[in-house]
């Protein structure tokens, strides 16, 4: 059990490492502004998530995000962007993760991608309404804006973003789990014995 728990604990640490790199490679989409950007670090918690639970994908998501907080920090030192960056994290990886938990099959994994895209796009655009971006006016001295151009905001902006990212980490990550499926479902099963 002890050594179990220590490759557990180097898997987690290894997947947030990667997570954090390919925080680091980032681009924009057409069309939208340039602090919008996607990034491939939630496959690491993805994969984290069905190798070892939901709590090893929040792991990932918070060090992840920790370790870019450190090292790159943030504007004007407050972590809003890493919080964002985080609570969009787990709010695709997990509802993914519990989907699949249910299905279990490589058209079970497409469902749950969806399903987790989904509900981070409308949970990020709730919260950037209610939240994050009063926090970023507030807190970073962005121009006002009335509650309507908030909302007009989240709604026109950050809800078609998250789908376009989700939609784009589905894609790469299906590519991905197709060869991985099997070796997945072994280390599950062997660590289920």
């Amino acid at each position: 059990m002890k050594k179990m728990n220590l490759k557990t604990f180097v898997a987690v640490g290894m997947l947030s490492s990667l997570a954090y790199v390919l925080m680091l490679i980032k681009f924009p989409l057409p069309t939208f502004p340039a602090y919008l950007t996607v990034d491939f670090s939630d496959i690491p918690a993805l994969i984290a998530a069905l190798l070892f639970g939901p709590i090893a994908a929040i792991v990932v998501e918070f060090i992840k995000n920790l370790i870019d907080y450190l090292m790159i920090g943030s504007e004007a030192g407050l972590p809003i962007g890493n919080l964002a960056n985080f609570l969009a994290g787990i709010s695709f990886v997990l509802p993914t993760y519990f989907v699949y938990k249910r299905l279990k099959t490589k058209k079970g994994m497409t469902v749950s991608l969806i399903v987790g895209t989904i509900f981070m796009a409308v949970l990020m655009s709730f919260l950037n309404y209610i939240a994050i971006l009063p926090a970023y006016i507030f807190l970073l001295g962005w121009d006002p804006m009335t509650t309507a151009e908030i909302r007009k905001f989240a709604v026109a902006l950050i809800l078609p973003f998250n789908i376009f990212k989700g939609i784009i980490i589905t894609g790469l990550f299906m590519l991905l789990f197709t060869r991985m499926k099997a070796w997945i479902d072994k280390q599950t099963n062997f660590k289920n014995a």
